[in-house]
C-alpha cells in the first residue's frame, strides 16, 4: 500500500503522515514489527488549547524531548498546528513563558481526539468550542488583512484570558466559556488584563442566548460573536 516509503536507517525514528483510516497503522507495525509506533497525532491533541509541555509529552510517550519538538514543529510547517505565545509586552506581573497549542481546525481536533468513558465530555466539547474561535479569529484576521498578531495571556497566578489580538491601535482581549449560563466569576482573567491595559477591549463569548454588558466587558452568545466576528475585530 506504501511502495514508495524508504526504510529508514536503523536505530532512526521518522514520521509517517496521511489520511486517517488508510490502514498506514498497521502497514507500520507489520513492516516494522519490533518498532516503537507512538500517535504522536493523538498525543498532541491531548495539548488542544493547552499550554505546551514538550518534556510531559516526551515522557508520556516514552520518546526523546527532541523528536516532540520536531513533531510540533513540522505540525506547523504544514500549518496543520499553530502555537500561540503569551503576551508579555509591558507586562506589570510576571508572565508564563510556554506557549499553547491548537489544531488549526475544530473539525480536525474532534476527529483526532479519542473520547473514552473516563473522559469528561463537557471538557472535550469546551476546548472545541474554543478552537472554534480560534480559527475564526485567525480567518478574519487573515482575509480582511487586519494585521492582529495573536497571542494569549496567562500569569504567574494563573489569572488567564484565552485570546489577546495585539494591533497597531488597540488591543482586544478574549475569553472563551462553553457553559449557557453566565456568572460574574468568568470576567476575572478579563478584568485584571484590562486593569494592566486599560487601553484594551473585553470580550467573552458563551453558549448562551443573551448580549450582555459588564463592567466594561461585551459578553456574547457564540451565534452573535460568529455573525458579527469581523465587526468586533475592526471595532
Amino acid at each position: 500500500m506504501y511502495p514508495r516509503i524508504i526504510i529508514p536507517p536503523k536505530d532512526k525514528s521518522f514520521f509517517l503522515f496521511g489520511p486517517r483510516g488508510t490502514g498506514k497503522t498497521n502497514w507500520v507495525k507489520t513492516a516494522f514489527p519490533q518498532g516503537l509506533f507512538i500517535d504522536l497525532l493523538e498525543a498532541a491533541s491531548f495539548s488542544q488549547g493547552s499550554v505546551l509541555n514538550m518534556s510531559s509529552i516526551a515522557r508520556d510517550c516514552a520518546i526523546d524531548r527532541k523528536v516532540v519538538e520536531n513533531y510540533f514543529s513540522i505540525l506547523e510547517d504544514l500549518m496543520i498546528g499553530y502555537r500561540l505565545p503569551v503576551f508579555t509586552k509591558k507586562a506589570k506581573r510576571r508572565m508564563i513563558t510556554h506557549q499553547k497549542f491548537y489544531f488549526f481546525d475544530v473539525g480536525v481536533y474532534r476527529t483526532i481526539r479519542p473520547a473514552g468513558s473516563l473522559d469528561n465530555p463537557f471538557e472535550i466539547e469546551g476546548i472545541a468550542f474554543e478552537t472554534l474561535i480560534f480559527q475564526e479569529l485567525r480567518s478574519v484576521n487573515d482575509a480582511l488583512k487586519l494585521g492582529y498578531d495573536l497571542y494569549y495571556w496567562r500569569t504567574a497566578n494563573h489569572a488567564e484570558v484565552d485570546f489577546v489580538l495585539y494591533g497597531e491601535k488597540t488591543i482586544k482581549a478574549i475569553e472563551v466559556k462553553r457553559t449557557e449560563r453566565f456568572t460574574s466569576e468568568m470576567l476575572g482573567g478579563l478584568k485584571s488584563i484590562l486593569r494592566d491595559y486599560p487601553s484594551a477591549k473585553g470580550f467573552l463569548i458563551y453558549g448562551g442566548s443573551r448580549r450582555i454588558y459588564e463592567d466594561g466587558i461585551i459578553i456574547l452568545p457564540i451565534s452573535e460573536a460568529l455573525r458579527s466576528m469581523p465587526e468586533i475585530l475592526q471595532s
